[in-house]
């Protein structure tokens, strides 16, 4: 081969080298602007921690590890045999005290009766004070001597009566306030029965939600106190997935754009999802010790914003994503295309992850 053709060949081969890699520069500059992207995602889920609220002895545990349950199925019972005892006690105190009430309101009723009686008896002494004597002395003139005695008479029965109602009324007095310490009782003893029925309830630990259990530390026999973690409830089927975006990537990204979810332990399997919302700050400021960069060495550092991507629920792997797995996210940024999950058509991989 001559020199000439020699140059021509590696002319030729250069140019489309060059024509490659400005094609690659531009396709990649294309999938930059379209696209967001980052494999610092992480899956995450509301992860339930079941406590008791009562102290006692575990009595069964109904369910294993890693076991699927439902709402309301029960997880963990409590020995309820003292719980049990206390409600008897609390529901014996409300008999005794409205027993209490009712012989406070059979006593006040006697005082009322009484009263009653004697207050017929004063008025009619008092009728014949003021009707007797007036019509002996129009009759008889020399019967005053025994109409004024009998008159004396009349008014001393009528003062003894008296003085009975002074009595009576103290005593209903009394057993009126006894009537209200009864019913204060009552009042006390219901609350105590209330309480009760509550606690022996709570001898039963029910799963709030569907899903997984995890952590699970308590055993048969095992003293629980209110608050001790005794295992999680994790609802896989609602998991979602934090992506840290830098916050140069930030500026197009909208809540509502759809995403695209690879876990790097199913290869090959794309979820769909969407943007739900943004955290509203960087990690950093989250941490127990955030960084304090006003110093003379600083050095600027781009920040990571954590974006929340809600999982659509007719993801293929509903109930296979777990709380921790790694994944990469690629978050369409086109508005045209918003419509369209991001890298729709694409391979994994022809975007390159922008760490």
């Amino acid at each position: 081969m001559s020199k000439l053709a020699k140059r021509s060949l590696m002319g030729t081969l250069a140019m489309a080298a060059l024509g490659g890699a400005s094609a690659s520069a531009w396709q990649w500059w294309r999938d930059d602007t379209r696209v967001a992207t980052t494999d610092n995602a992480y899956v995450r889920a509301d992860l339930t921690a079941i406590s008791p609220k009562v102290q006692g002895y575990v009595s069964a545990v109904p369910v294993a590890d890693n076991q699927t349950i439902t709402a309301g199925e029960v997880l963990v019972r409590i020995d309820d045999a003292d719980f049990r005892a206390r409600l008897a006690q609390a529901e014996a105190g409300i008999a005794a005290a409205r027993a209490a009430i009712e012989a406070q309101d059979a006593a006040i009723g006697n005082f009322d009766s009484q009263r009653a009686q004697l207050e017929y008896t004063r008025y009619e002494t008092l009728a014949k004070l003021s009707i007797a004597p007036r019509q002996r002395l129009e009759a008889v003139a020399a019967d005053r001597r025994k109409a004024a005695a009998a008159v004396a008479g009349a008014r001393a029965l009528a003062a003894a009566e008296r003085g009975k109602l002074a009595v009576l009324a103290s005593g209903r007095k009394q057993a009126e306030a006894s009537l209200q310490l009864a019913q204060a009782n009552l009042a006390q003893a219901e609350a105590s029965c209330t309480l009760a029925r509550i606690d022996l309830a709570n001898t039963v630990i029910r799963a709030p939600v569907d899903g997984v259990v995890a952590a699970r530390t308590v055993r048969l026999g095992a003293l629980v106190q209110p608050g001790t973690p005794l295992l999680a409830v994790v609802p896989l089927d609602r998991v979602w997935v934090v992506a840290n975006f830098k916050e140069t990537q930030l500026a197009r990204m909208r809540p509502g754009q759809p995403a695209t979810i690879r876990a790097d332990s199913f290869p090959g399997v794309a979820v769909k999802g969407h943007v739900d919302s943004f955290a509203p700050a960087s990690g950093a400021e989250f941490s127990v010790l955030p960084p304090d960069n006003a110093t003379g060495n600083f050095v600027k550092v781009v920040q990571r914003i954590p974006v929340k991507i809600r999982v659509d629920p007719d993801s293929p792997l509903r109930g296979q994503l777990r709380p921790g797995m790694s994944v990469s996210v690629y978050i369409s940024l086109d508005p045209e295309n918003n419509d369209r999950p991001a890298i729709s058509g694409l391979a994994a991989g022809t975007v390159a992850d922008r760490r």
